[in-house]
């Protein structure tokens, strides 16, 4: 894996997104599924899937070595069949996203962000999520998440019940604070990465 970043920082969210994405990228492939399997791994030590009725999961922007999530979807439906699993589409043009089913024979197309979606919707609303899993790029130790800045998982976010449970997935450690946080962030309950899983 590349050089791990210090634990320590406090900087704002443009900077760590600066500094984590170039990290990210360099990355090779066989690191990025390293790590992925870990981060699965201990996600499914950590929670009981047996209580999962819908999850919503991010599919990985593989250019940008994202955590391959497919090995999370993948053995969910194979040891849990009956939990509902969805994935995200973007609308560009509003900066929003909707949850949409993940079945077996879902086809999908890569959307202008390099992320799969489904071609077919059939929707599923944000009330229904009972866990989401969530990119970022870097988070604090307070469990608030920096992405890509286009927010919308915030958005997203906004819209769940508020018991819905917010699983942050990183290959890093957090940072001990970011420095521009505002009223529209809201935390992550959870961080798992290769080693640990975080709470919050």
């Amino acid at each position: 894996m590349s050089e791990k970043i210090p634990d320590t920082t406090i900087e704002t969210k443009a900077s760590l997104r600066r500094t984590y994405l170039t990290n990210q990228k360099k990355l090779s492939q066989q690191e990025v599924q390293s790590l992925s399997q870990q981060i699965s791994d201990q996600l499914f030590l950590t929670f009981n899937f047996q209580t999962f009725q819908t999850i919503h999961c991010f599919l990985p922007i593989v250019k940008n070595n994202e955590i391959n999530t497919w090995l999370i979807i993948q053995r969910l439906q194979q040891d849990f069949p009956n939990t509902q699993i969805v994935i995200p589409k973007t609308d560009a043009a509003s900066l929003s996203m909707i949850s949409c089913l993940l079945a077996q024979d879902t086809v999908l197309t890569v959307s202008d962000w390099g992320i799969q979606e489904p071609e077919v919707i059939e929707r599923i609303e944000p009330t229904q999520i009972d866990y989401v899993l969530v990119p970022l790029l870097a988070y604090d130790r307070k469990g608030y998440r920096v992405g890509y800045g286009k927010g919308f998982y915030d958005r997203f976010l906004a819209q769940c019940r508020p018991d819905v449970i917010k699983i942050g997935l990183s290959y890093n450690v957090p940072v001990e604070k970011i420095e521009d946080i505002d009223q529209y962030d809201i935390p992550l309950d959870y961080c798992v990465t290769p080693e640990t899983v975080w709470m919050f």
